[in-house]
């Protein structure tokens, strides 16, 4: 198991963004959260298989989406000790 923690920039608030991420996680398999920051940039935190995990930060670019434009993610890798249970949105 693995965790890949991930800034996403670009227009992600506002627009159902953490929504669109929580719906990619659950149709893959992949636990976690997903939640807004103060400077307009949305924190994700995956964990699951690397092959999986791999799927869900090329989904979560929205590529083709009319309101979501990610200009950027920041990931980091990390050994997962747990596989979580679900995927949800934190406020």
């Amino acid at each position: 198991m693995r965790e890949v923690r991930a800034v996403v920039s670009g227009r992600v608030q506002g627009v159902g963004y953490r929504y669109f991420v929580r719906d990619q996680a659950r149709s893959l398999g992949v636990s976690g959260w997903v939640r807004n920051n103060p400077d307009g940039t949305v924190s994700v935190s995956a964990v699951g298989e690397e092959v999986l995990l791999m799927k869900f930060l090329d989904s979560i670019k929205a590529e083709g989406d009319p309101y979501i434009r990610v200009c950027g993610i920041a990931i980091e890798w990390h050994e997962a000790y747990s596989p979580g249970d679900g995927f949800e949105i934190q406020i």
